[in-house]
């Protein structure tokens, strides 16, 4: 598992990716093997457009072994929270992946900002 130099990096691209969390542990980024690229998670958002309140779990998963982010964190309906910032974001190394689930389907929305950076 290599990651680049962040002092050398010669590309840094930024993206954002939006969409409804199911009650699958699904995942919503992911760092192949062998990308020769590490990637940065600056924000996580998270709102409940639903009709009732529902929970959220973010993990991290790495080497097959999955830690929790956040475990059921429950979001009440109208709202919504920041479940990582810029100050408290992760790198993705190569082979690494983000996933999520919820407690119930079509109730919460997630909008993640990452950057690749090689």
């Amino acid at each position: 598992m290599a990651a680049p130099n962040l002092i050398t990096l010669s590309t840094v691209i930024g993206k954002t990716r939006a969409d409804w969390c199911t009650t699958s542990l699904v995942s919503i980024l992911d760092n192949p093997s062998a990308s020769g690229q590490a990637i940065r998670i600056n924000s996580i958002f998270i709102s409940n457009a639903g009709a009732a309140d529902a929970g959220v779990s973010l993990n991290f998963l790495r080497s097959g072994i999955s830690f929790y982010l956040t475990l059921n964190n429950v979001i009440a309906v109208g709202t919504s929270t920041v479940l990582m910032g810029k100050d408290t974001g992760i790198y993705l190394e190569e082979g690494d992946s983000l996933r999520i689930s919820a407690t119930a389907s079509n109730t919460l929305q997630y909008v993640i900002s990452y950057e690749l950076m090689s």
